[in-house]
This record gives C-alpha cells, structure tokens and sequence, in this order.
C-alpha cells in the first residue's frame, strides 16, 4: 500500500499481542496454510525479516470476515494461504530501505495503517486436498503489472477467474483488494492512522 511520501518514520511502542488486540490467525482459521515469506529467505529482500516461529497474527476486526471467507473457499475445495499478516514497523523500514518505491513498499510514516496495524492480509489460495497453490498468474510480490488485481495483459482468462475468486470470497468476509497488488486485502479500518506498537511475533 502505498503511504504519505516524504512522511518521517515514526518510533514503535512495544505491546503484547493481547494489548493489540490481535489474534492468531490459526485459531480463528484452523486448517489455514500459515506461509509466512518474511520468515524465510524466500522474498524480494533475499533474507528472513521475522523469526522462523513468527505467527501470523490479525487484528480481531478481521477475525470473523476471515473465518467466513475461509468456510466459502472450504466448501470449493480450497484453503486459504497467508504470506503476511501484521508486520512489524521495523520491518516496514527495512523493506523501504531495500526497495524505495511507494509503488510497491509503503514508505514508513508516524503511524500505523494496514499491515503496521495488523488490518491487512496477503492471501493466496490453495488445494485443499493436494495442496497446490491455485494459479493466479504471479508468485508473491512480483514487482510487475501483472501483480496489479485487475490486470489482464500477460494473465490468462483462467488466471483472471481465480483471482476474482479470491476477490469474491475475501469481499464475502469484508475484505477488499488492493488494485496494485492481487494478494493483497485490507479489512476495517485498515486505512486509519494508529499509534504504531511493537508486537512481538513469536
């Protein structure tokens, strides 16, 4: 998501996650497929940014949106996949620093909106009972227009379905996409300004 250009970076205040208000996001969905990428090397920064026990923890707004999104995709066959859920501010930080372009990294601000505020989500979907990821055209932060929601050049008309699937389904539980980025789904609130807290992850 994209953030206020030119905003300074603001300071973390350390929380639990009960404080937050944020909830594991295995015990609202519990046949979720918690793929954390930040937890490995496997992203755009090329090394792991969170612990490799992190949880994928959500505020508890998006909890019931979520448990009626993953009961629609079940009833098809499908399981929902989380690449990221709340991050850290520190992180936000780190990941500017290596890609400094509000296209695609939000420039940290004083304030915590989307993911900093555990709002939003990074989902793919996956075969529920062989486990595949369903197609959808790019990988995890693909830096292309073809990451972009509602693109169609070098996407196939089958990709496009499975992304409006998703779409559907997330909508189903009050979460909309954002246009630059197919994964990406902000719940309520998600584009409010909040005090930023560390919440650790593990």
């Amino acid at each position: 998501m994209i953030a206020v250009a030119g905003a300074p970076v603001g300071r973390a205040e350390p929380a639990t996650a009960a404080a937050a208000g944020f909830v594991d996001i295995t015990g609202v969905i519990p046949d979720a497929v918690v793929d954390l990428r930040y937890a490995t090397a496997d992203n755009f920064v090329g090394k792991p940014l969170y612990p490799a026990d992190a949880r994928c923890l959500v505020h508890e707004s998006l909890a019931p949106g979520l448990a009626e999104a993953a009961d629609a995709f079940r009833a098809r066959g499908a399981r929902l996949v989380f690449w990221d859920c709340y991050r850290p501010h520190a992180v936000q930080v780190e990941m500017f620093d290596s890609v400094p372009d509000p296209n695609w990294v939000a420039r940290p601000g004083t304030s915590a909106r989307s993911h900093e505020s555990g709002r939003s989500v990074d989902v793919t979907l996956a075969d529920a009972h062989y486990g595949w990821l369903v197609d959808m055209g790019t990988g995890f932060d693909d830096f292309s227009p073809r990451a972009k929601a509602f693109a169609t050049d070098g996407v196939t008309a089958d990709q496009q379905a499975n992304r409006k699937w998703l779409r559907d389904g997330m909508a189903a539980g009050g979460l909309s996409v954002y246009p630059g980025e197919w994964w990406h789904f902000d719940g309520p609130g998600a584009d409010v300004n909040r005090p930023i807290l560390d919440v650790p992850l593990s």
